[in-house]
């Protein structure tokens, strides 16, 4: 490995394509499943996506090996806003999310983050990713069993491709080798949807249809949408971005404790913050999903000692390069539901156990009728799917309004010291 690729300055070198390549693999499952799943275009996430990451190096001056691409956190309130209010409205919520990411950050910059702490808790964040997870799982069963797609296919055969990838995946995760063990989620969808294809022409199942991969037209600009203006969607938003905000100090520290560098000093967390809001709010004025630090590409960081943040900026090039490819669109397009019901099933519930890991942090105190009380609430309303309209198109349901609820009764119930 050369000392170009593993120096921790920023230095940009056509020898580092390969590297910046191979980040963008390590990434590209996760962040293309975003969009197919939530209903978004693919190749605008690929555009998003490089074009983040390219403002958050702006921004952060070089200084983090980071690639940028969309939280799982998001799926869900993505899909419900998507459904409820149509795609440009749901932009019009992930660019204001990320506008919340520039207060944080401006914030953070003026009284530091221990306020962050006490406002986000982990008796707080740690439900309501549980939450994300959990609210999910009904979609994720939908898809593996076939009932997504109005039960197209029977479900006995959907079920088992949705299987096969399921058990590819975790497999990949378990015992895969070196960079193959960071890239389960595309390695599952690869062996699910090579599977999908074989077993449709054995059953005669309508697994994978490839005539939109035949005619599309190898360059094809990529489908961006405007972002339409509403406050619903604006508003039910705002609450779900608290967790992957959360999420980014973690994501930060990890990084730095890979590179041996205190990104939290320099460039500072309220820079990565930043980075992080202005890219999402790109994003949401393009039509991509929101972008905030990858920690899937720490794993490959790791594993090659790529410390250069100059190795993401390819990354970034060649994420914008492919975005362009109507043909790489098409096929993406036609990965079967059940393939990606399988990767699901696993996926929502990691996010849920993320959040189970969260509330341990809470220790003997999660026992305490307070930190009970907030996190029943935001368990049962956020997967209940509770929702309560606010006049004319405006109304707080799932997420959100957990998100919203458990802010609230964190800052205004009182503490066993001050009963």
């Amino acid at each position: 490995m050369s000392s170009n690729i593993s120096s921790t300055e920023y230095k940009f070198a056509p020898s580092q394509a390969l590297a910046g390549g191979q980040m963008l693999f390590v990434a590209f499952g996760a962040l293309v499943l975003v969009p197919i799943l939530t209903g978004l275009n693919p190749s605008v996430a690929l555009f998003t996506a490089g074009v983040g990451t390219l403002i958050f190096q702006l921004v952060t001056k070089g200084k983090v090996p980071i690639f940028l691409a969309s939280s799982f956190a998001f799926i869900a309130p993505i899909q419900f806003a998507v459904g409820e209010w149509g795609i440009p409205a749901a932009m019009s919520g992930l660019a204001a999310a990320g506008l919340f990411y520039v207060a944080l950050s401006l914030a953070i910059r003026a009284f530091g983050t221990d306020w962050l702490h006490r406002v986000f808790p982990p008796i707080v964040v740690g439900p309501v990713i549980m939450v994300i997870g959990l609210a999910l799982a009904k979609v994720a069963v939908d898809m593996a069993t076939g009932a997504a797609d109005g039960q197209k296919v029977p479900m006995g055969i959907s079920l088992t491709v949705a299987t096969v990838t399921l058990i590819a995946t975790a497999l990949i995760a378990l015992m895969g080798k070196g960079l193959m063990r960071i890239v389960p989620i595309l390695g599952g969808i690869f062996v699910g949807y090579i599977f999908a294809v074989l077993f449709g022409l054995v059953t005669g199942a309508p697994l994978v249809n490839f005539s939109n991969v035949t005619s599309a037209s190898l360059f094809a600009v990529p489908a961006f949408v405007l972002p339409q203006f509403h406050w619903g969607a604006i508003l039910f938003m705002l609450p779900v971005a608290i967790a992957p905000a959360i999420e980014h100090f973690g994501d930060i520290m990890a990084i730095g404790g890979v590179t041996k560098k205190n990104y939290l000093e320099d460039p500072g967390v309220h820079k990565t913050m930043l980075g992080d809001g202005l890219a999402t709010t790109a994003a949401g004025l393009l039509g991509g999903p929101p972008n905030t630090t990858y920690s899937e590409v720490t794993g490959a960081v790791t594993l090659t000692r790529a410390f250069n943040p100059a190795i993401m900026t390819w990354a970034a090039i060649f994420a914008i390069v492919l975005s362009f490819s109507g043909t790489l669109n098409a096929l993406l397009g036609s990965i079967p539901l059940s393939v990606m019901g399988g990767v699901m099933v696993l996926m929502f519930g990691l996010i849920a156990v993320v959040g189970m890991t969260t509330v341990m942090k809470v220790g003997d105190a999660l026992t305490e009728p307070r930190n009970m009380i907030i996190a029943s609430i935001i368990l049962v309303v956020g997967i209940g799917g509770l929702t309560i309209p606010f006049g004319a198109g405006f109304k707080m349901a799932g997420i959100g309004l957990a998100g919203v609820l458990g802010v609230l009764l964190n800052l205004l119930l009182p503490r066993p010291d001050e009963a």
